[in-house]
């Protein structure tokens, strides 16, 4: 199945790097990633990493899987965000995958990810993680920048070792937080009996985090142990943050329909509200989602993901007026915030305010960088008003973003005699020039 349709309708933006394989893409939304955030704050907070900038991250597929490529990225699949019920689950998956990094099991995986914010870094880290996603131990011709050779060298399976190592480390971390340990157990009661089915048809996870009953006996025994250092009840505001991350994309990704008879299943009214304003805007019913989401903001006056939501209907309805004024707002409540900055300035384009697009399509691309959307509209931009060596950069780092690395090249090349020799601009280019001819000498070396 191609790209989800709903990934265009609703501005969950999505990275791909297309492979011989497989293309991975990344849902970029800015609510369920700040949900996503607030669930994996304590628990990377127990584990040391508080001050390291590590960002969930939400893949596109509905099989089961998570995993980490760097130390800036934790990647969950789509449907494994779906399948587990409760927050402690996800907070127990990410304790696991952040006791990879601080084991220090990626010291085996050369890539390269010194410049992960960068086109470099981005192209690298999803090329890898279109490996694991496919559950391939190679793949020949990733044009990701600065990926040479196969995906076997970009990401190897974990061993049984390192996910007792990980199980032990991840069981701490949920115990220094306060979340339930039974939540890691949960998880993998999901994977039970996996071991026995064949290779291809074992969840990627399964595949990728060896499951033996040894291990499960340990966890069970770890989540015991530790279940007296957790109070009873939960947290209220992780189980409000996990389900209103799990609302918001299964109203994306299931039928309208089926989300208006379940959208009060979480037994909060605004996330109820939310769900029911995505299932009446892709029903296109433009009066009833705005409604829903106008109670949504009632209930939590000045939320700016509510708000966000509120202008991304508007938008996609062609209400472009209404839509800035409403992205302006979000903006103000968070100033910050890179993928309501993109939309704000997407909007912004949309009346004809070119310079002020600009100026906040490039606020939002040099706060992420992972967002090709924006790279399309920062250039769009910059060509309405004339800047073509600036258009073209951008276009050349869109590339090569998604591995396109001829493509990058010659628009870099571009670049590169438009824009000033020395500026910043022509740095950019620079690196990307060098990384294209980089990519073609390893594609030959390979043939």
């Amino acid at each position: 199945m191609p790209v989800l349709r709903f990934l265009l309708a609703a501005a969950l933006l999505a990275a791909t790097v297309a492979t011989p394989a497989r293309a991975i893409s990344l849902l970029r939304d800015p609510d369920i990633e700040y949900a996503l955030d607030r669930l994996a704050q304590p628990v990377l907070k127990a584990a040391g990493l508080g001050a390291t900038r590590i960002d969930i991250m939400v893949v596109d597929d509905r099989s089961l899987n998570a995993f980490v490529v760097d130390r800036n990225h934790i990647f969950i699949h789509s449907g494994l965000l779906l399948k587990m019920t409760r927050a402690a689950m996800l907070q127990a998956v990410i304790a696991h995958e952040a006791s990879h990094i601080t084991n220090g099991h990626l010291t085996r995986r050369p890539i390269n990810m010194r410049n992960a914010r960068t086109a470099a870094g981005i192209g690298a880290a999803l090329a890898a993680a279109a490996a694991v996603a496919t559950g391939e131990g190679s793949i020949a011709g990733i044009g990701a920048l600065g990926a040479a050779g196969t995906a076997q060298r970009l990401f190897f399976v974990h061993t049984q070792a390192e996910e007792n190592a990980a199980d032990q480390s991840g069981m701490r971390y949920l115990a220094t937080a306060g979340v339930d340990p039974q939540g890691m157990l949960e998880v993998i009661d999901i994977f039970r009996g996996q071991e026995l089915l064949g290779p291809g048809r074992q969840d990627p996870y399964a595949r990728t985090h060896p499951l033996s009953r040894d291990r499960y006996r340990v966890i069970e025994r770890l989540a015991a142990g530790y279940q007296n250092q957790v109070q009873d009840g939960g947290d209220a505001a992780s189980d409000y943050w996990y389900q209103r991350a799990k609302g918001k994309l299964s109203a994306f990704q299931r039928a309208p329909k089926w989300t208006l008879t379940r959208a009060g299943e979480s037994g909060h009214e605004d996330i109820k509200a939310m769900r029911e304003a995505v299932a009446y805007h892709r029903q296109s019913d433009l009066a009833r989602a705005t409604a829903a989401i106008d109670r949504a903001i009632a209930l939590r006056p000045g939320d700016p993901f509510y708000l966000e939501l509120k202008g991304q209907i508007l938008f996609e309805s062609r209400r472009f007026s209404q839509a800035v004024a409403v992205y302006a707002e979000a903006v103000r409540i968070v100033p910050k915030n890179a993928l309501i900055l993109g939309s704000y300035g997407r909007a912004l384009l949309a009346v004809g305010q070119t310079a002020e697009a600009v100026k906040y399509l490039g606020q939002s691309y040099d706060r992420d960088g992972r967002d090709p959307r924006v790279l399309v509209d920062l250039a769009r931009a910059h060509a309405e008003l004339g800047n073509r060596g600036m258009a073209s950069l951008v276009t050349a780092e869109r590339y090569a973003m998604s591995g396109r690395m001829e493509d990058a090249g010659i628009h870099a090349k571009r670049a590169s005699d438009l824009l000033p020799q020395g500026s910043t601009g022509w740095r950019r280019a620079q690196d990307v020039l060098a990384a294209s001819e980089h990519a073609a000498k390893d594609k030959k070396r390979r043939k």
